[in-house]
């Protein structure tokens, strides 16, 4: 059932952090009635959208004001409210937070946006790449005189975004519980991927963290934590920072007795020992090393493509990953002793549900045929 069994949210639809973050809330057990436009009513339920699970939807005309007081009916008996326009726009659609929240004042009202609703950038547009450029996220990442690598749309839609918009909205809950109060959240991918840089940030408080990308501890710089290629053009991945999980290192690659070695901390040393290392795993397939080193304390792993991911027996042992309706995808995450959440049902079309819901706001069958018949739901 899951620990958010019971908690109705209102989700405007949108793309990308949106509905990630509805994906997690439905996936610890929340009700999401997800508000679809009218006009994407003939679509077909999109089975491959994996973040769109765990969803009943209703589409509505939000130009219409029986629309939009469709779904202030809606929300008039929800706990949380979820939107992801450009500031603004739900105030002229006549559901901004004041309108809701007068409406139901115990409700969590999530926004979410990528430069966040105030400061001289709330307006523009933009995407992952450009909120993780602001926050200085992005100039970690990548090799030594080479360009930024964008880590695909982890760090800012959804670490950083989606992630942190279900966080808020859990704490918003929590908080309404004691207080008998709603609020406003405000979720931007600058701060969200600023926070998920806050032990950089440390690191480079205390002086050991160069602006110079891909010459530090995490970034690549050492040759103790990084990927190498194997034989068979293949990966692998050490993380071998301590002294002691180095040391085993050493031993698996055949350098312990080498007393020329330098030292792990010697930083100019670095690249020279990359290169040696870069020599032994070249040596052996990715197999071969699996043979030597998983499962040892060196830190290591092979470096899986999303197929091989899903076949691994770690990764099997845990139900890591879930299979349902012939779609593959993550199964709900964290687990929880009690309050176990099961895997949501699949993406629906658009207006699936818009009888049943109407229906459940206790509207009679001649009120619903006047909304369709007007076109504010359909």
């Amino acid at each position: 059932m899951g620990p958010l069994n019971g908690v109705k949210v209102v989700e405007l639809q949108g793309i990308g952090p949106g509905p990630f973050c509805g994906m997690m809330l439905a996936d610890m057990g929340a009700q999401i009635i997800r508000v679809d436009r009218a006009a994407s009513v003939g679509q077909p339920a999109n089975d491959t959208d994996i973040l769109a699970r765990g969803r009943k939807s209703i589409a509505v005309d939000l130009k219409n004001p029986e629309g939009v007081e469709t779904v202030l009916k809606l929300v008039e008996s929800a706990d949380a409210l979820i939107e992801g326009f450009r500031p603004g726009v739900m105030e002229r659609l006549g559901l901004g937070p004041d309108v809701c929240l007068g409406r139901n004042s115990k409700l969590v009202y999530g926004r979410m946006t990528g430069w966040g609703q105030n400061g001289s950038m709330a307006h523009a547009a933009g995407h992952d790449i450009n909120y993780i450029s602001l926050s200085g996220a992005l100039h970690a990442i990548g090799e030594k005189d080479g360009n930024p690598v964008p880590p695909l749309n982890l760090v800012g839609d959804f670490g950083g975004g989606g992630m942190l918009l279900a966080f808020g909205i859990a704490a918003g809950l929590f908080e309404a519980q004691r207080s008998g109060e709603g609020q406003v959240i405000d979720a931007a991918m600058t701060d969200g991927s600023a926070v998920l840089m806050n032990a950089v940030f440390g690191i480079m408080n205390r002086g050991v963290w160069s602006a110079e990308r891909g010459t530090n501890l995490l970034d690549g710089g050492a040759h103790f934590y990084g990927t190498y290629r194997t034989k068979d053009d293949k990966h692998v991945s050490i993380g071998s920072i301590e002294p002691q999980f180095y040391q085993l290192l050493l031993e698996k690659t055949g350098l312990a007795n080498d007393n020329t070695l330098p030292k792990q901390m010697s930083r100019e040393d670095w690249p020279q020992l990359r290169e040696r290392l870069e020599q032994i795993f070249a040596e052996k397939t990715r197999d071969e090393w699996d043979e030597i080193m998983l499962g040892t304390d060196i830190c290591y792993a092979p470096v899986l493509s999303f197929e091989e991911a899903m076949a691994q027996q770690h990764n099997q042992d845990r139900a890591t990953f879930v299979e349902s309706g012939g779609i593959k995808q993550a199964a709900p995450a964290p687990r929880f002793s009690r309050t176990e959440p099961e895997l949501p049902a699949g993406a629906v079309a658009p207006g699936e549900h818009t009888d049943q819901i109407l229906d459940n706001l206790g509207m009679s069958a001649e009120t619903i045929a006047e909304l369709r018949e007007s076109g504010a739901v359909a």
